[in-house]
């Protein structure tokens, strides 16, 4: 395949031209991260990333989850971390929004008042950052944390298959936009992956990213359903292409979700584009991560690959329901020597 740029059909989207290329250890920024703009479906950059060796990815994760031996107050603090960068979820069948309520209530309180004594971090402000719903129950969110600084996410595009028309699902998300939700997750259609069918698919993305608005848009890639990690990172960097904030794994909902062989792919994805363009993209795993101990592991997957600037909440999210609860258990078993039964924590 050439390996020259071939311009995608963008009509009137409005996606920037490709920047001059960053080198790989330019400094990231700090303080504000400037929006990814996007840039053209070029598809001799995508050639170019398409070889993914497995082998070579299972044995770098294998290290890196025994490298780190995270201990004591630091694995405390390092919990305290993975917190704030939670998306603190309830996508269940049978939500209500006294559900909701409860859930961003624990969001605004997530630990009991004598674990917050106990590590004496009465003075700062840890929390989720975000609370994930539907879209029925996003005004209700968006009520029950104003004024703290949480986030309100959606799951928009007929989550979790992506299967509408494209036109009913900008509708969806313009209605969760409308609502207050100011951080959109999709899902896209995987058949497009299957069938290589990148100009649709990133048209359709970029249509997604216009109709978030100032919406942080979060594009769900469905990994479990891809079949091969070359899916995986050919759907990321097509993702980034058409403009997506954050690349996320899965809605939860698939047979596999979040695994660190397909996430060390994503985010090998992003430092690619990153060098490419310039532009820091966020990663958030999502399904299967309800074990502190397993969300280090992504820390430290994030730290080693990605560096530090990757470890905040602008940069980095669990998709998480039940982590919380683990989280705190664990804090509690810093404080005490004793791990408690999860009914002594208050459920989100």
């Amino acid at each position: 395949m050439s390996s020259t740029i071939r311009d995608a059909d963008l009509g009137t989207s409005k996606v920037t031209s490709l920047p001059a290329r960053a080198a790989a250890n330019t400094p990231v920024p700090q303080g504000h991260i400037a929006r990814n703009p996007g840039m053209r479906l070029d598809l001799g950059f995508l050639e170019s990333v398409r070889s993914v060796n497995r082998s070579a990815l299972e044995r770098r994760v294998a290290t890196l989850t025994k490298r780190r031996s995270i201990k004591a107050d630091n694995q405390a603090a390092w919990l305290l971390r993975a917190v704030a960068c939670m998306d603190l979820t309830t996508l269940n069948s049978n939500d209500t929004d006294e559900r909701v309520r409860r859930l961003c209530a624990k969001a605004i309180n997530p630990f009991r008042r004598d674990i917050v004594e106990g590590l004496g971090i009465e003075g700062e402000t840890i929390r989720p950052a975000a609370v994930c719903v539907y879209h029925p129950f996003v005004a209700t969110a968006v009520d029950a944390v104003r004024g703290t600084g949480i986030h309100v996410a959606a799951v928009s595009t007929a989550f979790p298959h992506g299967l509408a028309p494209l036109s009913t699902r900008l509708q969806e998300i313009e209605a969760s936009v409308r609502d207050g939700a100011d951080e959109i997750d999709v899902v896209i259609p995987r058949g497009l992956v299957y069938g290589a069918k990148w100009q649709e698919l990133f048209n359709e993305i970029v249509a997604m990213r216009e109709a978030c608005g100032d919406a942080h848009l979060k594009v769900i890639l469905g990994t479990g359903d891809l079949a091969t990690l070359r899916n995986v990172m050919l759907a990321s960097m097509v993702a980034m292409m058409a403009g997506a904030d954050f690349i996320k794994t899965s809605t939860g909902k698939e047979s596999v979700n979040a695994t660190l062989p397909v996430g060390l792919a994503m985010v090998r994805a992003i430092r690619a584009y990153f060098e490419e363009t310039g532009y820091l993209i966020g990663f958030k795993p999502a399904g299967g991560i309800s074990t502190a101990k397993v969300s280090l592991d992504w820390l430290v997957l994030m730290k080693e690959e990605l560096g530090r600037p990757w470890l905040e909440p602008e940069l980095f999210r669990f998709g998480a329901s039940s982590l919380l609860t683990d989280i705190e258990r664990q804090l509690e078993h810093h404080l005490t020597g004793h791990y408690s039964a999860n009914h002594r924590h208050a459920m989100a």
